[in-house]
């Protein structure tokens, strides 16, 4: 246990947990803001999750943003969609800014046999390229896998993109669950250059469950003790409740 590396300071826990402020202010954890990933919050709803926002934030220091994404697109055939996407996404970054959040998490928006790899892959690059001209320099995004079968991909979207503000969120539960003929380190391993943030939760490898960290079949230690040591990599942890999570990681090691 001595060995591992403290990622304390790289930990972060989604809204998405009912135990999320507590845990985070009995640790100092980091808290990723999950709020808005329903876009119609943002104008509908956004008078009442500012105030849920703002509550939150008064339990944790570090901030991290998770962007809307339902019927969101980057890479949309039909053009109306794409021109929400981005009405969305510059919606999100204006708002996270206003948190003083410079890290934020966007779906790729990839779905099977709707898109082909070449398609998908040319027009985000294209759409991130253009997105990122107007894009703040002291903020990053990490495009995070949901559908995607393997690795590849994302990273040649990062590859292509090669901005500095632009990287990878893995999302392990996503990955274990889609994965084909890839094993869990090797998602890390193709990431690794570009790789900027991990989504940590486990399954038994058919739905995605987001059970604790120390629950199902993905082997969580040697996912963070490569991307721990590999990367500086963040961390942010999707649980219901997250507190069994914590636990383990403070069992391993991993927060001292």
């Amino acid at each position: 246990m001595s060995g591992k590396r403290n990622l304390r300071d790289r930990i972060y826990l989604s809204t998405i947990g009912e135990d999320c402020a507590d845990l985070c202010a009995r640790y100092d954890l980091g808290m990723e803001i999950a709020e808005f990933c329903t876009a119609y919050r943002m104008d509908r709803e956004f008078s009442q999750a500012d105030q849920v926002v703002r509550g939150l934030m008064t339990h944790a220091r570090r901030f991290t943003f998770h962007v809307a994404y339902n019927e969101l697109c980057p890479a949309a055939i039909d053009p109306w969609v794409l021109d929400v996407t981005k009405r969305r996404y510059e919606m999100a970054v204006k708002l996270a800014a206003s948190y003083g959040i410079r890290k934020l998490i966007i779906h790729s928006g990839y779905v099977p046999r709707v898109y082909f790899h070449s398609w998908f892959t040319e027009r985000s690059v294209e759409f991130w390229r253009s997105f990122l001209e107007t894009f703040p320099a002291d903020m990053e995004i990490c495009l995070e896998n949901v559908m995607e079968e393997d690795p590849y991909m994302p990273a040649e979207i990062a590859r292509q993109v090669n901005d500095p503000r632009f990287g990878l969120c893995l999302d392990v539960g996503h990955a274990r669950v889609c994965r084909e003929n890839t094993d869990d380190l090797q998602w890390v391993e193709t990431m690794l250059p570009w790789l900027k943030h991990l989504h940590i939760h486990n399954n038994h490898g058919v739905n995605d469950e987001h059970l604790p960290l120390g629950e199902g079949v993905i082997p969580m230690e040697q996912i963070l003790d490569l991307a721990g040591e590999q990367t500086e990599a963040t961390f942010t942890i999707e649980n219901m409740q997250a507190e069994n999570s914590v636990t383990w990681l403070l069992e391993k090691g991993y927060i001292q």
